[in-house]
């Protein structure tokens, strides 16, 4: 369902962009404070990836950040509501079984999706001053709840449905970020998201593109799963303290898929059930990449504008030399974006 897909990226990235907006303000508000007043040993307390300072209980801040969630999910919401949901009807609650979809590249990024608004919002909880348990549960929950509830909005209308493959997923996506803060205090491996716009090499294959996914690199950047991979990139560093590689080197597992002109099989229809498009004679397959990454949180600074920056591009693969295993052989390419 191709326009499930849609919606949920439009979401996502409203929705996150919003929240690293109200982080950045957290952080120069923060800035400006403590250079007020420099806070004892026993009212900070630094994360073991130096990247953000935990306060007291501060009950502006509270406030401030409730408002920056409601503000944003609320935004988000109103924005699907007038581009989607309006345009259809409502109906009696269904499901809608897509897992067999896109090569699951949708469910991947329902994970990525719920883990990245998690962790945006715990961060917020943590400046507002909630102790280190209750911004994680508070925050790391914050993404299943968010991505879940359109859920439920899908099942009430009749063009989408509830999908259960996208509810275990978005739960997967949080319960990712919860149980590393919760047994580290840290992220040793994250999700992170790449993308490449693809050249399809035909006029015929480009139309069909601009069908499915849009035109503007905007539109490409949401919908083409041909030119996404997601990536479980973890910090040599964190594992095996006693080694003498950088602390912000990383190694990283990739997962991308290609060939791919409809949810199930290469076909298009008009309106009418007429066959528009058919190009099964292309393969749809799976990629497996293997690549170094950067664990920009783990660079140090003092500036904090520069700290919520590396924050910011943590969430992206850092573009790199990759070793590419998909059609039953491997390939090296100098660099995967």
């Amino acid at each position: 369902m191709i326009l499930l897909n849609d919606k949920t990226r439009f979401f996502f990235l409203v929705f996150v962009c919003l929240l690293l907006t109200n982080i950045s303000v957290a952080q120069n508000s923060l800035a400006i404070r403590s250079d007020l007043i420099r806070p004892t040993s026993s009212e900070t307390k630094i994360q073991p990836n130096d990247s953000f300072v935990t306060y007291p209980y501060n009950k502006k801040r509270i406030r401030l950040v409730t408002a920056a969630n409601i503000i944003g999910y609320g935004g988000a919401l109103v924005g699907l509501n007038a581009i989607w949901y309006a345009k259809y009807p409502r109906s009696g609650f269904h499901f809608f079984n897509d897992d067999n979809e896109w090569l699951q590249m949708d469910k991947v990024g329902h994970v990525y999706s719920a883990y990245t608004e998690s962790r945006a919002t715990m961060e917020l909880w943590r400046w507002a001053g909630l102790s280190g348990k209750k911004s994680i549960w508070i925050g790391g929950l914050s993404g299943v709840a968010y991505q879940s509830i359109i859920e439920v909005l899908d099942g009430f209308s009749s063009q989408y449905g509830f999908s259960p493959g996208d509810f275990a997923a978005n739960i997967i996506g949080s319960a990712s970020f919860i149980s590393q803060q919760l047994a580290w205090n840290d992220e040793k491996i994250q999700l992170k998201f790449s993308f490449h716009r693809k050249n399809y090499g035909s006029a015929e294959l480009d139309n069909r593109a601009d069908q499915l996914y849009g035109n503007a690199e905007i539109q490409r950047f949401i919908k083409d799963y041909n030119g996404q991979s997601y990536w479980l990139s973890a910090n040599i560093k964190s594992f095996f303290p006693d080694t003498k590689l950088p602390r912000w080197l990383n190694i990283s597992i990739g997962y991308g898929a290609e060939g791919m002109f409809g949810g199930t099989k290469n076909i298009g229809y008009d309106d009418n059930g007429n066959v528009i498009f058919d190009r099964q004679d292309i393969k749809r397959y799976r990629q497996w990449y293997l690549s170094p990454d950067v664990d920009f949180t783990k660079i140090a600074t003092n500036k904090k504008a520069v700290k919520v920056l590396l924050f910011v591009l943590n969430s992206f693969k850092f573009p790199a030399p990759t070793l590419e295993y998909s059609n039953g052989s491997f390939k090296g390419h100098w660099i995967v974006f």
